[in-house]
């Protein structure tokens, strides 16, 4: 019977071991909450209400671990009585000979020899605690990959969602997050981007969101085909997409020695072809960034090659002047390509032929609109002008804390008064300064002698 007894513990044991193994769960957490969860129950059976009572404890055998007890200390009193943790001396002789009345003795149970009621709330308790930790470990686990691609397989439908097997847990793909127009079987592999995880109180499990129409999702796949992209050298700036039909990639180098188009499409095509295929032949266009909004938009409305550009940058409009047989390229299936254009540059696209154009300019209220974008246009790159030579006459000019002995109060003050650097202080003179608010006379004509002990004089002819 021992041995028997001693091959079923064993058994038990290996289980466990087992369990770890297959949930990626800690061993000695485990044999934790077998411990919290069994002591519990036999708490809650004996009558004993406080948990912090150190009188009950779960031992496992220090040698091998193949023996769990339960053990629980009891005062020895003169006759039997209804409290859990006292034991009449009568019964305390049958198990120590040398006890008395007022020691301790230590009783032990082994789980086998509990209740069925007992063993029955320590299971349902033990696993209640598992799958809780199993759920919280794998939610770190997967709120961790928020963001990045993964890969599954398809299992069935649920509605209009997804169920795709990621390998520990399931993860759900929305209607609104799939590639319209695709097709799968049972235990078709798939990628997908990871876009959600949350923790939802009547779900045993963590719930995973997956999405593959997503612009994220296209540019993680451009981080996996292309090593210029991964290694940073190709920034992707900005995506938009709409699924099944278009896919626009805005892109720029972090070095003057590479050209970010030619690295996404690769010899042939061969890089972005990889990528077309895994997204169901979506077409994909690989924008060259500027920031020039007239330049950037004749970029992004390819395959059209538009004949002129005009952007209004105040009203955020742009005219757009196409060859007459490109303007169903330029448009797009659904309108998608002009669509696209306008997400990605922030202006409303009006979209003309070439002979539009020149059968409008016959009109006033056509002539008035161009002049207007032509004005706009004209004094957005004035003031684009205009902006570049206020920093550089700033870079050009020395400030204030250059002077030694200059205070931070001081040069507040002259900051507030007009004076902002060193070469604008050089026109003023002692009465100037004396006027502007907080300075004196006194300090004045410090500030000119700190002034030209710091400056070196150059006289000229």
């Amino acid at each position: 019977m021992a041995t028997k007894q001693a091959v079923k513990e064993t058994s038990l044991f290996e289980a466990i071991q087992q369990f770890c193994q297959d949930k990626s769960l800690d061993k000695e957490l485990v044999l934790n909450i077998i411990r919290e969860s069994l002591l519990s129950a036999y708490q809650k059976k004996m009558g004993v209400e406080s948990e912090t009572d150190e009188s009950c404890s779960v031992e496992f055998n220090p040698g091998n671990k193949n023996e769990v007890v339960v053990s629980v200390i009891k005062t020895v009193v003169e006759s039997k009585t209804k409290n859990p943790l006292e034991i009449s001396l009568e019964e305390a002789l049958a198990l120590d000979p040398t006890v008395a009345v007022g020691s301790s003795i230590k009783i032990t149970e082994k789980p086998q020899e509990l209740s069925r009621v007992l063993s029955s709330q320590a299971k349902s308790m033990v696993f209640q605690r598992l799958r809780d930790m199993e759920k919280e470990i794998l939610y770190e686990e997967y709120k961790s990959k928020e963001g990045e691609l993964t890969h599954g397989f398809f299992q069935r439908w649920k509605k209009d969602a997804m169920s795709i097997d990621l390998g520990k847990v399931e993860g759900i793909m929305l209607k609104k997050d799939q590639n319209p127009g695709e097709k799968y079987r049972p235990g078709d592999r798939m990628k997908a981007i990871i876009s959600k995880v949350e923790l939802r109180p009547r779900e045993p499990m963590p719930v995973i969101t997956l999405s593959r129409a997503s612009g994220d999702f296209v540019r993680k796949l451009f981080e996996m085909e292309i090593p210029e992209v991964y290694d940073g050298i190709v920034e992707i700036r900005d995506v938009a997409r709409i699924p099944s039909y278009r896919t626009k990639v805005v892109v720029t180098a972090t070095k003057n020695d590479i050209d970010p188009v030619g690295a996404c499409v690769g010899m042939k095509g061969v890089r972005i072809q990889a990528i077309v295929r895994e997204l169901g032949n979506e077409r994909i266009d690989i924008v060259l960034a500027s920031e020039e909004p007239s330049v950037f938009i004749a970029n992004a409305i390819s395959p059209a090659k538009p004949v002129e550009v005009h952007v209004d940058r105040k009203k955020g409009d742009a005219l757009v002047i196409v060859p007459d047989e490109s303007l169903s390229l330029a448009i797009g299936m659904n309108g998608s390509n002009v669509k696209l254009v306008s997400q990605l540059s922030g202006f409303k696209i009006d979209i003309k032929t070439v002979s539009q154009y020149n059968q409008e300019l016959a009109s006033p209220e056509a002539r008035e609109k161009l002049d207007r974008l032509f004005n706009a246009q004209q004094e957005a790159m004035e003031e684009a002008e205009q902006q570049r030579e206020d920093e550089m006459e700033e870079n050009q000019t020395t400030p204030l804390s250059e002077i030694p002995g200059l205070t931070k109060r001081v040069i507040g003050l002259l900051e507030a008064g007009g004076v902002k650097n060193v070469e604008s202080l050089l026109e003023f003179s002692p009465e100037m300064l004396s006027a502007i608010s907080g300075i004196g006379r006194t300090t004045a004509e410090q500030i000119l002698r700190l002034l030209k002990e710091s400056v070196e004089w150059v006289e000229e002819g």
